[in-house]
């Protein structure tokens, strides 16, 4: 994938609309409308921005990538004074921003792709939704958990594992079942009940004073 990639940071008004127009296609099109001609069309922009902006259409997709999955975040913390009410807002909040994610059309979209070209030698969309997805989203969420930790707020041997349980509870078989065409809707009450459950579940196992062996 080119160096050249994509916007560090926070993109450009009109670095989002070329990022959404990219979404859109994949909704619409797939993987084989994705070029960068019919992205500067549906953007109206030049192709050459968007080989300065993103270097190639690898650097478009991380760029892509990179803005869906920066709408999943916890909500904002003091990491020196974490209480058991801002820990369990944040994740709730982290929890429910996933799930808006991954039910919108556009993420099933791109998640479908990404799972056809994982197979194939000159596609790396695979690595790149999972690097800037999943294990972007990981890092992310990380350091709450680990703060949690320091303040004898919850308990746990290993990060990364905590976060995969995390991970676990909140999808649970969502994501798999839009993938497979289920007409699964989730309603924001949906949503959010689903948050709260997740979280109080994580909670509940990661009990200070009762580390999971």
């Amino acid at each position: 994938m080119s160096q050249a990639v994509a916007a560090q940071g926070e993109p450009s008004a009109r670095q989002r609309d070329v990022l959404d127009a990219v979404l859109a296609l994949m909704v619409e099109k797939g993987a084989d409308g994705l070029t960068m001609t019919a992205v500067a069309n549906r953007a109206s922009c030049s192709k050459e921005t968007l080989y300065k902006w993103y270097g190639d259409r690898s650097g478009l997709l991380a760029a892509t990538v990179q803005w869906q999955a920066s709408q999943v975040r916890a909500s904002e913390y003091d990491s020196q004074h974490l209480d058991v009410g801002a820990l369990k807002a944040s994740l709730e909040t982290f929890a429910a921003n996933w799930l808006r994610v991954i039910a919108s059309d556009t993420s099933i979209a791109l998640n479908r792709i990404a799972i056809g070209s994982a197979a194939t030698a000159d596609s790396d969309l695979g690595s790149i939704v999972l690097q800037n997805g999943r294990f972007a989203l990981g890092e992310r969420l990380k350091p709450l958990l680990e703060s949690a930790a320091a303040a004898g707020l919850i308990a746990f041997d290993d990060a990364e594992n905590a976060f995969r349980t995390f991970f676990g509870l909140i999808g649970r078989d969502v994501q798999i079942r839009l993938l497979l065409g289920d007409k699964l809707k989730l309603s924001e009450a949906d949503i959010q009940r689903d948050a709260q459950r997740a979280t109080q579940q994580f909670l509940a196992l990661h009990r200070a004073g009762e580390t999971p062996a």
